[in-house]
């Protein structure tokens, strides 16, 4: 049985502490032994989120305080529901989050820099950091230190660079290019190795190309956002499989945003009309959802990015709630590890 579970718990304390037991339940599905607990939420865990920007914009008013916190999310990545980068495309650049405190690192105000439409983000080797940016073309390289930031590869010409994902496998880096309907495969310096794909509605063909995600395996999964389907790909480039369809009922796309795999190999597409993240298995049969439109713990308004961590703590940018929910995926049966489905 999949639950979702809503607990009053911060995060602090549910990394310290068993659960609950007044958990709240607020759906329930059927699907082997899974269920997923709402963990926490930054900026806070306050269900009331209209009373904490209320807050936070009198003291701005008053004091002339400016929260460094965020504005419209629309991708991360995460070291843990303690530590994770955030691109805020409301405020035009990158924030850290440590212990659930933002911070915009004194190198990017110092330097002023501003990023109109950032999309996608990935760690590579060595903790360096690479986004995108889709109204300058341009894929961004910070160091690991996170004192020097470059534009990767001055001759690499993009038409609009949206999704970026990292193959720890093959030391590769995956670009969608949304407006060139293709994939990019790059090397670390940014040199391109192939093109995949052109604008088309056969398998391998893409419209409007969105976010993408690799998994530990190096399988490559491109959300082929305008065609309303998934696409996946072997470590080579070479097409595997694909499935979905436009619609308005569970279990169809109607505007597929991020996308990423837990553990078990199952796929986590957010929907922003759905206000949801629908959940597939290896194979695209859709299994079960979480969300709905709302401002409470585990409800979203127009989410975008996804992240799942190795230990399947599920990260949502919730965009226009100004926020990240943080999840995590439990399976009852401790005696059946990740892989064994």
């Amino acid at each position: 049985m999949v639950k979702i579970i809503i607990s009053g718990l911060l995060l602090a304390t549910f990394l310290n502490t068993t659960i609950a037991q007044n958990t709240t339940f607020i759906e329930a599905v059927s699907i082997d032994t899974n269920y997923i607990q709402w963990v926490g939420q930054f900026p806070g865990c306050n269900a009331d989120t209209g009373k904490v920007r209320f807050f936070k914009k009198l003291n701005e008013l008053l004091f002339g305080k400016k929260s460094p916190e965020l504005t419209k999310p629309i991708s991360l990545i995460a070291e843990s529901p303690e530590t994770f980068w955030v691109l805020d495309q409301g405020k035009r650049t990158v924030l850290s989050v440590h212990k659930n405190v933002g911070e915009i690192p004194h190198f990017f105000n110092k330097k002023n820099m501003d990023f109109p439409s950032l999309v996608g983000i990935c760690e590579i080797s060595h903790g360096e950091i690479l986004f995108t940016d889709s109204y300058l073309n341009k894929i961004f390289h910070l160091s690991t230190d996170r004192k020097k930031l470059i534009a990767i590869n001055d001759t690499l010409r993009l038409e609009k660079p949206t999704g970026i994902a990292y193959n720890k496998i093959t030391n590769q880096i995956w670009v969608t290019d949304t407006d060139a309907h293709c994939i990019l495969v790059l090397n670390e310096k940014g040199e391109i190795i192939k093109v995949i794909g052109k604008r088309g509605i056969n398998p391998g063909e893409f419209n409007f190309p969105t976010f993408i995600w690799i998994d530990r395996f190096g399988i490559i999964y491109v959300v082929d956002a305008m065609n309303f389907r998934v696409q996946i790909f072997n470590k080579e480039g070479e097409f595997l499989s694909l499935f979905g369809e436009i619609g308005d009922a569970t279990g169809y796309l109607s505007r597929p945003k991020g996308i990423a795999t837990d553990s078990y190999g199952n796929i986590y597409l957010v929907d922003a009309l759905f206000h949801a993240v629908q959940i597939f298995d290896k194979s695209g049969k859709f299994l079960y959802k979480f969300g709905g439109q709302g401002h409470e713990n585990g409800q979203f308004w127009l989410p975008v990015g996804i992240y799942i961590d190795d230990k399947d703590f599920i990260y949502i940018a919730d965009s226009y709630n100004s926020r990240i929910q943080i999840f995590k995926l439990i399976n009852r049966d401790v005696n059946e590890g990740p892989g064994k489905h």
